[in-house]
């Protein structure tokens, strides 16, 4: 059997996964951290078919996150944090869309988003908690009344009540549970069995594939499921979780993939300057998205050049010596 053969109907082209699994108003959650791992073929590609009225929900999401609010996909936005670190401390577009009054917004902490998504991944209504109280976290809403109860926004924000065992004055917080329609991760490995290997840092994906109802995962390589069962204490998701899997190497690409490749300083340099104006971030969207018909065209502008200088150490797991500037 030829490596990729057992995946069936789950091995797909970024095309054919986005227009099956990704509907328009869907809730979306986006794996991978700032610049690190982002699922950017898959969010490329939601651009391209043009999905729109989007509910993205994200803990400290960068560039793929950035990419959909500026491409007008995204309607509403649940998330803790939005950057690519020196690039961009706050994401460009991002921050556009929220003065503009192009985007429904509504901030948690980090605690709060990780906690969101590990109670729709244990099929829990809600999560306890002590995070948030005395700070405006849980007094300002970003989502008005008309919105509470609709589609998939929850009644409340966070719900601050009294710990039902204490006899003593003891409040806590219970945070509504994140269940997205969708979950989209960029992973280095996926076994021809669906098994799915995360290397480095997993930030929140696998609450997020496992709270979600459809997982889409890209990967760097598809490799025999006896290569992942040599040592299963390494293994991220099993197979009945995941929907689609594309192939996809420097499917993350200007992000990173620990172990594969550093993030793209030059690229991401380029879109933060592309982004300062709508105008010129219409051009990048033309250059780099609409007009680049998928991963190969994407990786020949980029250049191969550009993509040997990101290569990471196998060793070390990123480029020693990289210009990050």
């Amino acid at each position: 059997m030829k490596v990729g053969e057992g995946l069936g109907g789950k091995l797909m082209s970024a095309s054919e996964a986005v227009e099956r699994l990704v509907k328009d108003g869907d809730l979306v959650a986006l794996g991978g951290f700032t610049v690190s791992r982002n699922p950017m073929l898959l969010a490329r590609e939601i651009i391209r078919q043009g999905r729109r009225d989007l509910h993205l929900a994200v803990h400290s999401q960068g560039q793929a996150l950035d990419l959909l609010v500026g491409a007008g996909c995204v309607a509403r936005l649940e998330l803790a944090y939005a950057g690519t670190g020196r690039f961009a401390p706050t994401a460009i577009r991002f921050r556009r869309a929220v003065e503009q009054g192009l985007l429904q917004v509504e901030d948690y902490s980090n605690q709060h988003m990780s906690l969101r998504f590990l109670a729709g991944a244990l099929g829990l209504p809600f999560m306890p908690c002590r995070s948030g109280l005395g700070s405006d976290v849980l007094n300002k809403q970003g989502f008005g009344p008309e919105l509470r109860g609709q589609g998939h926004i929850p009644l409340h924000k966070a719900i601050v009540g009294q710990n039902p065992f204490s006899r003593e004055e003891d409040p806590v917080v219970l945070l509504p549970a994140l269940t997205p329609d969708v979950t989209l991760l960029h992973a280095q490995y996926v076994g021809d069995d669906g098994t799915v290997r995360i290397k480095g840092l997993t930030f929140l994906d696998l609450e997020q594939a496992r709270a979600a109802s459809r997982v889409i995962v890209s990967c760097e390589e598809i490799v025999p499921a006896a290569r992942l069962r040599a040592d299963p204490d390494q293994n991220s998701l099993p197979p009945f979780l995941v929907d689609a899997v594309v192939h996809a190497p420097y499917g993350a690409h200007p992000t990173a993939c620990h172990y594969f490749y550093d993030y793209d300083p030059r690229h991401l340099s380029l879109y933060r300057q592309a982004a300062q104006s709508d105008q010129s971030f219409g051009e990048y969207l033309r250059q780099w998205v609409l007009d680049t018909p998928g991963q190969q065209a994407y990786l020949a502008q980029v250049g191969a050049t550009d993509l040997m200088r990101i290569k990471a150490n196998s060793t070390l797991g990123y480029a020693p010596g990289l210009d990050r500037r």
